[in-house]
């Protein structure tokens, strides 16, 4: 199996308080090598780069938007936040465009040396709002990505607060990756989200697998989104106003120490 391949898995989200609400559902993703994409595009009529097709992958959708190179983009933002990049691997773990259409609520970077250690994390989370924030974890100063953490700069949820903090757990992605986020205020837990799912071959089997099995997944996801707002709302969960976006576009994560 190459760098690049296919995961199916189950997304969960549980809120606390003051309403218990929870959601899961299946679905499917794509880990992408940027070193690779380009080539992807020769294993299955399905999947293009940059172009319209049943599945693809555009640049535009991640990093600042624009359209220059996303591993040099990355590249730079580990650079300003001090992590000695030496061009190694870049893997991104997110969900491709299906039809055209893309949404990625959490978008998921692994950024490799050269001899193969991890360098860095950086979660790339994106609102409805058309806003994206990246949190960036060092992961050379800690030799275990176990748990890290931050606090909350950037608005997701009109139902949450900005005055928290959260927690991030992930497992590397081999032959499983799993993602889990808690979501903290003075009170405690407000939110425990999670993903998990197994790796596939990137091959024309498995994304027609994934099609069949889920069709028209982003907009599903967008359209859940909506749904579970109108629930939270009717369960008398208030409405915050929405603040404006962060003046940087990143955040530095920081390791939580084991107790």
């Amino acid at each position: 199996m190459t760098g690049s391949r296919i995961y199916f898995g189950t997304v969960s989200h549980r809120r606390l308080r003051p309403r218990v609400h929870a959601l899961k559902y299946r679905m499917f993703w794509t880990l992408f090598d940027l070193d690779e994409i380009t080539d992807l595009q020769k294993r299955s009529l399905l999947f293009s780069y940059n172009r319209f097709n049943v599945l693809s992958f555009h640049d535009t959708d991640h990093g600042d938007g624009s359209e220059s190179a996303l591993r040099q983009q990355i590249g730079r933002t580990l650079d300003e936040h001090g992590i000695a990049f030496d061009g190694g691997s870049i893997l991104l773990f997110c969900m491709p465009r299906v039809l055209g259409y893309g949404f990625n609520p959490i978008s998921v970077y692994f950024c490799h040396l050269k001899d193969g250690e991890l360098a860095a994390i950086v979660y790339e989370v994106h609102n409805t709002f058309g806003e994206r924030h990246s949190y960036v974890f060092s992961a050379l100063e800690e030799k275990a990505p176990a748990a890290h953490g931050c606090d909350k700069r950037f608005h997701v949820s009109p139902f949450m607060d900005m005055d928290m903090r959260y927690e991030f757990r992930t497992l590397l992605p081999a032959d499983r990756f799993a993602l889990v986020i808690r979501g903290s205020d003075a009170d405690g837990t407000l939110i425990h989200a999670s993903l998990a799912g197994a790796a596939r071959s990137f091959d024309t089997a498995n994304l027609l697998r994934g099609l069949l099995l889920y069709p028209l997944l982003t907009l599903k996801v967008t359209a859940a989104i909506h749904w579970h707002a109108l629930r939270l709302w009717l369960k008398g969960i208030r409405v915050r106003t929405k603040p404006a976006p962060p003046h940087q576009p990143t955040t530095a994560v920081s390791g939580i120490p084991r107790p």
